[in-house]
Order: C-alpha cells, then structure tokens, then sequence
C-alpha cells in the first residue's frame, strides 16, 4: 500500500466555513505579485463569488497571470458560459473541466487555489455563498453551511502548484510526448520517513495514476488505529474495502464515529442507511447532522493523523471524480480539527442500534432498493475499474 507522500516544516490553518476561508482567499489574491491558479466544482452567481470574481479580476488589473478552472457541471452550462465571457473581457484567463461530458462522467470535484507559490489552499468549499444550498435549487439554508479548508505555505505549496499548473496544460491543446511529459513530472513516489512539524502531503485521485489513493490513505490510517477515529461526510456510500476498514478498525476496540450529512437528497440518504446495519453492528457510532448543509469531507485519526479536502466517503468521489485531500501529521492541527467534529457530533442526533433495527418493512425495501439502484449505476460508470 503506498503512503501519503510527506512534505515537512509546512504552516497548516485550519479554516472552518466560508466566514473564515473567503476572507483569507481574497486576501491572498489581493496579495499576489506573480500567479494565480484557482481549481473549483462550482463557481456560482451570488455575492460571495461576485467578490471572489473582483479579487481576480483586480489581480489581472495589476499584471497577475491568473488562470481559473471550474467543473462545467457542478457549476452550471449557463454559469460555465457566462464566465466564460466575463473571464474573458477582465482578462482571467478560464477553462471549464469536461464540457458535455466530452471525456466521459469523471467530474472535476477538487477545490484549490495556489497564489505566487507561496500561499495554498485546499479543502471542501465551493465559490459559493455559505447561507446557499450547493444543489440546482440553490435554496436558502438555515444556517452557514458547515465545512473546511486549510491555507498552506510551507514546502507542500510547489506540490499543489507542480499539479495545478499540469491541469491546466492537460485542458489546453497538449501534444502526446507534452501529455508524457507532464504525467512523468506530476507522478507521486511513495513516501519516506519525514522529519519536522507540521508535515503534509496532497493525496489525489484520477483515472490515471492516482486511482485509489485517497481510498489507500484512509485504509492505512484506519489500519493503524488504536484509540480513536472520527470521519465526517455528506454522501456517505463507502466501498467494500473501506467499508470493512471501518469495521474492522471498531471491532478490534477503536472508537470509530461517522458524522454524517442527511437532507438534501432523498435517494441518497437512503443509499446510506443501506449501509448502516452492518455498521452499527461491528461498533461504528453513527451521528447524523441536520442543523445546515453539513459538506465537510475530513477526519481525525488518533492524535496526529488528519485530513481536509473534497473527497466524500461513495463512490463518485472514491471510484470516479478527480478529488484533492490534504493529509496533516500534527498534533495541534489533528486536536483543533477534532474539536470542530466533536462540535458538529454534539449537534448531532445519534443512531440507535436498536431503533435502526426495527425499521418498517416498507424502510427496509426502500433502502434494499437504493442500494441495488446505485449498484447497478456504479457498475456501468466503473467498468473496468477494478473494485467497488
């Protein structure tokens, strides 16, 4: 299984919704000298985008190169095109990921910005309003809604540039030995023994080299569990190798607790719920969160093993999309991170092993017939892509 490439002596801030992270976000760019690369899912119309959208528009104004990439679906044909335009007559330059579906169902889910090299970040958040829900309703929410980044300087920051600066050439006309060229210069080695604080490393997952190494760090950390381990999701439909890495990690005594998001879309909270029996009866605690929108995708293994990014625990993100995660070796990072969690949990409602088992026939059939629904569309969109 090959580890999380560490790099060491990095500054990791934790950065929790959008109140915290949009503010160092555009003060970064307001910054920048150099570059500018911006990597999101969706890149909406309201007015904590609009303010985004300025910040890189005032960086060109200034000379900044600033290249932005947004994923074609998760923001919108409409919204893809108009930025299109806008990019263009303020000079950002913009590409959007897999227009049409012309390169098949892979979605481009990351969500990074790297400034002038020296300042990155990486985590769940979309260009988007808080107090907005992220689906095609964009319906008000109750509350912000709750999820993570972190900004980065320190050595892993030329990592996430090496890799941004490489998906922006991939999009544009690229001739075959450019492509091999690329991939050899973006290829992750295995990692070694790191020394200092703070050490991180990205993990990635593609179709091509990084297939399954987000899934593999989370397998690794769970495998070395011995006391605790706390994950938090909004789409929870975990593989059969993950899902057995959380029970086994439970029955072998650590304390094993999914916090998870419900309500926003119906099929897929009963997609989840298939899930749960199993779970529950191997030990993992589980906590459903309905205050807001829960969209953090991130977890604290032990004491010092965590990570933040995009990647949620089904198979879209583990199996199909190109995903970005920050894993952080630190103490004080895993501590503040775990006490946001168990701040979520507290919001919380926790599953009864025994309530969950006395579901209604007609539950029970519902959930049965979820599950085989996102099966069978798995399999077709993961032909031949080993596990699932």
């Amino acid at each position: 299984m090959r580890a999380v490439n560490l790099c060491a002596d990095n500054h990791i801030t934790l950065l929790h919704n959008g109140a915290a992270f949009f503010p160092a976000l555009i003060a970064a760019i307001d910054a920048a000298r150099i570059e500018i690369y911006l990597e999101t899912y969706i890149f909406a119309d309201d007015q904590t985008a609009q303010l985004v959208q300025q910040a890189l528009t005032r960086a060109v104004q200034r000379g900044v190169a600033v290249r932005v990439i947004a994923d074609w679906l998760g923001t919108g044909r409409q919204r893809s095109a108009s930025l299109q335009q806008e990019f263009a007559a303020s000079g950002v330059m913009y590409r959007s990921f897999n227009p049409w579906f012309r390169r098949g169902v892979a979605r481009m889910h990351r969500k990074i910005c790297v400034v002038d090299r020296q300042v990155g970040f990486v985590g769940g958040l979309n260009i988007i309003d808080d107090m907005v829900s992220d689906d095609d309703l964009r319906l008000p929410l109750p509350a912000p809604r709750w999820d993570f980044a972190v900004g980065i300087s320190g050595s892993l920051v030329d990592v996430i540039h090496i890799e941004l600066e490489a998906q922006w050439l991939r999009l544009g006309e690229m001739k075959l030995l450019a492509r091999f060229q690329q991939f050899k210069r973006t290829r992750f080695k295995g990692g070694g023994v790191v020394h200092g604080p703070a050490s991180a490393g990205l993990v990635l997952r593609d179709n091509l080299r990084n297939r399954r190494t987000i899934q593999r760090a989370y397998l690794q950390a769970l495998g070395h569990a011995r006391q605790s381990a706390l994950l938090t999701s909004p789409y929870f439909a975990p593989s059969r190798k993950l899902r057995r890495g959380l029970e086994q990690a439970a029955l072998r005594g650590v304390d094993v607790t999914l916090l998870l998001g419900v309500g926003q879309f119906r099929l897929q909270d009963a997609v989840s719920h298939s899930y749960y029996p199993k779970l529950l009866k191997a030990g993992v605690k589980i906590v459903e969160y309905r205050k807001t929108a829960l969209h953090a995708k991130v977890a604290v293994i032990d004491d010092d093993w965590a990570t933040v990014g995009s990647s949620n625990f089904d198979g879209f993100s583990l199996l199909v999309n190109q995903e970005a995660n920050v894993v952080v070796m630190d103490a004080d990072f895993s501590r503040a991170l775990r006490q946001q969690i168990a701040s979520g949990i507290a919001d919380g409602e926790p599953i009864s092993v025994d309530a969950f088992s006395h579901r209604s026939w007609r539950a029970r059939l519902w959930h049965g017939t979820a599950f085989f629904l996102y099966r069978f569309l798995m399999r077709i969109i993961t032909i031949g892509n080993g596990e699932r």
